[in-house]
C-alpha cells in the first residue's frame, strides 16, 4: 500500500527566491516541474550561477520520464543546460519558451542532443501514469503556463508563476474559466506561487503603465534611454509603439535584448513598423529627440550596456545632460546597490533619471498576483492541500496563514527544500527528506565548473587575510638552499620590512632545522615550513593568511 502514493518533493525554490524545481513521483515515475538557477550572494565569491543539486534524480535517473517548464524566466529555466548534462530526458514547454531554452543550450553546445516538445495550452500530455493539461496565465514574460497534473491519486495543480491580468497587451488572458472548470472536478493540492503574498489588493495589468509611460516619451526633449528586463516583451512591445507614436526611431542594445526581441518577432509576439529599429551605428546620425535606445541592464550588472554607458564606456550609446533615462522594472532584493550605483553615475552625466521609487508614477507593475490573486486562485480551484511555492521561508509561512485563514482548504502545508511529501486522496503527510543543496558553478556552466566549498572557503580566506608565498630556491645537486628565501606577501596590508626579515629568519631555522632526508622530500619541508610561518605570523599580526611554500629547484 506503501507503494500507493504520489510524492511530492521540491528540490528548489522553497525557502529562496530562484532555482525553482520540483520532482513528482508515482511509484516508478517521475517528471519535474522547472529547472532554474539562482543567481549568487555576495559571499559565494566569483560564482556566476547557482543551480540546484539533482543527486535525488540522479540516483533515479531511469525514472525521470520528462522536464516540464512552466515559462521562460531564469529562475525557472536556466538550470536546465546544467541538469540535461547530467540527464538528457525530454523537456516540454510553451513555443516561446523553448525558443528562449533552444539559445541556452547551443550555447552549452547540447542543443543538438535536446529533446524538445512543444505544449500548446488546452492540450493534454501524457508521461506515463502523469496527464499533464496546460492552463494559459498571465506574468511579465509571455506564454506563460500553469500544469494541471492528473495523478492516480488526484489532480495536482502547480500555478507556475501568475498573476490574474484580464486584458493583457497580446490579448491572450488569464483562463480563469479553465481553473473554474478545474475547481468543479476537484483539486487534490494546489501550489501557489508566494512573491507577492504581502502586497494587499490586485496587482494591475500588464496596461496600465501605458498612460505614465506615455507622459514620460512626450516629455523627454533629447534622446530617451528606456530600459527593462529583456524578458518583458509586453514592455518591450508598449515602448517600440510609444516610441512609434511619438516619432522616434528605436535602437536595441544590449545581447539578451537583442536575443529577445529576435525571438520575439519570429514568434509574431512584436510587429514593427517598417523602419521604425535602426542599427546601433546609426544613433550618432539621428536627431537626439528623435531616438528611443532601448537598453539591458536594469538590475546595475556590472558589464551590462547601461552600466557601461553611464560611466561613458560604451561604443554606441552615450548618455549626455538632459537626455531621460527610464528604468521600468523593479528594484530586486540584493540588487539595490548595483542599481543606486548606476544611477549615481546617470546623475553625474546630468540625465534625468526615472526608477521605480515610489514617486516617478505607474512606471513598472509586478508580474505576480497579490494577496486577492492568490485568495481568487483558492477560492476558484477549492483545493484539498494547499503547498506555497516559489520564496523565502517568511512568504511560504504567510502564504499558508492566508490559505488557512479561508475556510476553503482542508489543509495548508509548508514545505521546505528536500522534504517529501506523501499524499493519496485523503492525506498528505511528510515522510522524511532527500539530499538537496546548490552547486556553485563559475562561468561556463559545464558540469566541470562546479566550484566546491573548498574553493569558496579559500576565496574568501584570500579575501580577509591575504596570502604569502615563502620562496626557497634549492640546488638540484647538493640538496642545499641557493641563497635565503624569499617571502611575497599579496593582499596583507604589512609594510613592514622587519616583520618580512623576521619571516625570512623562520624559513630558514626551519630549513636549518631539518635533516637531509625532510629537505629531500619536499612535501615534508614545505608543511614544515607552512606550519611554522603560519605559528610566526598569527602571534605577531593575529592574522591568517593563505600560505604555500613554492620550491624552485636550480
Amino acid at each position: 500500500m506503501a507503494q500507493d502514493k504520489l510524492k511530492m518533493i521540491p528540490l528548489g525554490g522553497l525557502g529562496e527566491f530562484g532555482m525553482n524545481c520540483m520532482a513528482l513521483r508515482w511509484q516508478d515515475d517521475i517528471i519535474v516541474i522547472d529547472a532554474g538557477l539562482m543567481f549568487p550572494e555576495e559571499e559565494l565569491l566569483g560564482v556566476d550561477i547557482v543551480v540546484p543539486d539533482i543527486s535525488y534524480l540522479t540516483e533515479n535517473r531511469d525514472k525521470v520520464k520528462a522536464i516540464l517548464l512552466t515559462h521562460g524566466h531564469e529562475d525557472h529555466i536556466g538550470g536546465l543546460p546544467w541538469i540535461l548534462s547530467e540527464l538528457n530526458v525530454p523537456v516540454y514547454g510553451t513555443e516561446f519558451t523553448l525558443a528562449l531554452v533552444e539559445g541556452k543550450l547551443e550555447e552549452h553546445r547540447l542543443l543538438d542532443d535536446a529533446d524538445l516538445n512543444e505544449m500548446i495550452p488546452g492540450r493534454r500530455i501524457t508521461l506515463g501514469p502523469f496527464s499533464v493539461m496546460p492552463i494559459r496565465v498571465t506574468h511579465s514574460l509571455v506564454d506563460c503556463v500553469a500544469l494541471a497534473i492528473h495523478t492516480p491519486v488526484g489532480v495536482v495543480l502547480h500555478t507556475g508563476d501568475f498573476k490574474v491580468d484580464l486584458s493583457p497587451p497580446d490579448g491572450k488572458p488569464f483562463d480563469l474559466h479553465a481553473f473554474a472548470e478545474l475547481g468543479k472536478q476537484g483539486v487534490l493540492a494546489l501550489l501557489q506561487d508566494s512573491t507577492n503574498v504581502d502586497r494587499r489588493g490586485y496587482t494591475p495589468s500588464e496596461k496600465a503603465v501605458r498612460p505614465r509611460l506615455d507622459e514620460i516619451f512626450g516629455q523627454a526633449k533629447k534622446k530617451l534611454f528606456f530600459s527593462c528586463f529583456s524578458s518583458s516583451i509586453h514592455r518591450i512591445r508598449l515602448a517600440m509603439e510609444l516610441a512609434h507614436n511619438h516619432g522616434r526611431k528605436v535602437a536595441i542594445i544590449g545581447r539578451s535584448l537583442d536575443n529577445t526581441t529576435e525571438i520575439a518577432q519570429d514568434l509574431g509576439y512584436l510587429d514593427l513598423p517598417q523602419g521604425l529599429v535602426i542599427n546601433p551605428g546609426q544613433i550618432k546620425d539621428t536627431p537626439a529627440n528623435k531616438l528611443c535606445i532601448m537598453i539591458s541592464g536594469t538590475q546595475g550588472e556590472p558589464m551590462s550596456a547601461l552600466s557601461r554607458a553611464a560611466v561613458n564606456n560604451h561604443k554606441f550609446a552615450h548618455i549626455d545632460a538632459g537626455d531621460t533615462v527610464l528604468m521600468s522594472s523593479r528594484v530586486i532584493p540584493g540588487n539595490e546597490k548595483s542599481i543606486y550605483r548606476v544611477i549615481d553615475h546617470l546623475e553625474r552625466r546630468d540625465a534625468n533619471v526615472i526608477y521605480d521609487d515610489g514617486a516617478s508614477g505607474l512606471i513598472h507593475v509586478s508580474g505576480h498576483g497579490s494577496q486577492e490573486e492568490l485568495r481568487l486562485m483558492i477560492n476558484l480551484v477549492r483545493p484539498k492541500f494547499f503547498i506555497p511555492v516559489h520564496g523565502d521561508y517568511r512568504h511560504l509561512k504567510r502564504h499558508v496563514e492566508l490559505a488557512g485563514s479561508m475556510g476553503v482548504v482542508e489543509k495548508a502545508i509548508l514545505l521546505e527544500d528536500g522534504d517529501v511529501l506523501e499524499l493519496d486522496k485523503n492525506s498528505a503527510t511528510k515522510n522524511g527528506k532527500v539530499t538537496v543543496g546548490r552547486v556553485c558553478i563559475d562561468s561556463g556552466g559545464a558540469a566541470a565548473d562546479v566550484v566546491e566549498d573548498l574553493v569558496i572557503r579559500d576565496r574568501k580566506h584570500l579575501s580577509e587575510d591575504g596570502i604569502v608565498l615563502p620562496i626557497i630556491a634549492i640546488n638540484k645537486r647538493t640538496g642545499k638552499p641557493e641563497n635565503a628565501p624569499e617571502i611575497v606577501m599579496r593582499g596583507m596590508a604589512i609594510d613592514d620590512p622587519e616583520m618580512i626579515a623576521e619571516a625570512r629568519q623562520v624559513v630558514q631555522r626551519t630549513l636549518d632545522g631539518s635533516s637531509g632526508e625532510e629537505k629531500a622530500d619536499y612535501g615534508v619541508i614545505k608543511e614544515k615550513i607552512r606550519t611554522d610561518l603560519k605559528r610566526y605570523i598569527q602571534k605577531s599580526t593575529s592574522r591568517r593568511p593563505l600560505i604555500m611554500p613554492v620550491i624552485l629547484e636550480i
